[in-house]
């Protein structure tokens, strides 16, 4: 049994990541996946009502909610598969979470970017309303992000990937991850030289 977590601020690559586990066979449970559920099921609009909704069910249930409402989904796929990956882990109180139910199976990956890559990755995946369509800028995210703790999270990470280079070479780092639970220090380029 492995389950490896992602953190990292939005628009740095965690979605990315799922996809190579997914192409992998590798299981992908989306912690946005649960508050984008919540935001339906209250009535509200995912795009815009997304941080909103987050927030509230931190407040409502304690900081480790999100994970806490993962760990079922989580657990039914390792019923059927060695590794399940854990998109968009938030906080340090949920690496906590995660760690104290699976130990030593559990990896965590920072995945880190500039602002402007990410801001530039944002714009282009149009999934989220911006400030301009009364949702929320980047800035603001990642203020929000930072206020749940995600900065102690990547902190703690036992993996960090700079996803500043190619999407090769980051597809290549990641899926080398995801298949070994380690990261071997390297680096696309690293292996392409004889």
């Amino acid at each position: 049994m492995h389950v490896i977590g992602t953190v990292g601020l939005p628009g740095s690559g965690k979605g990315e990541a799922a996809t190579i586990a997914r192409e992998d066979g590798i299981p992908v449970v989306t912690m946005g996946d649960v508050v984008r559920q919540e935001t339906a099921d209250r009535g509200l609009d995912p795009a815009k009502d997304h941080g909103t909704v987050a927030q509230a069910l931190r407040e409502e249930n304690g900081p480790a909610a999100i994970a806490e409402r993962s760990l079922p989904m989580i657990e039914d796929r390792l019923e059927a598969h060695d590794t399940v990956l854990v998109d968009g882990i938030r906080s340090d109180v949920e690496v906590d979470a995660f760690e104290e139910r699976f130990g030593d199976a559990f990896t965590l990956i920072s995945i880190e970017a500039p602002f402007e890559v990410r801001a530039e990755r944002v714009d282009e995946r149009g999934r989220d309303a911006g400030e301009a369509d009364g949702g929320e800028g980047l800035a603001a995210r990642d203020e929000r992000e930072r206020g749940f703790g995600m900065d102690d999270a990547m902190d703690r990470a036992d993996v960090v990937v700079e996803n500043t280079d190619s999407l090769e070479a980051f597809h290549e780092r990641i899926r080398s991850i995801v298949r070994t639970g380690t990261d071997d220090g390297k680096h696309a380029e690293a292996e392409a030289d004889p």
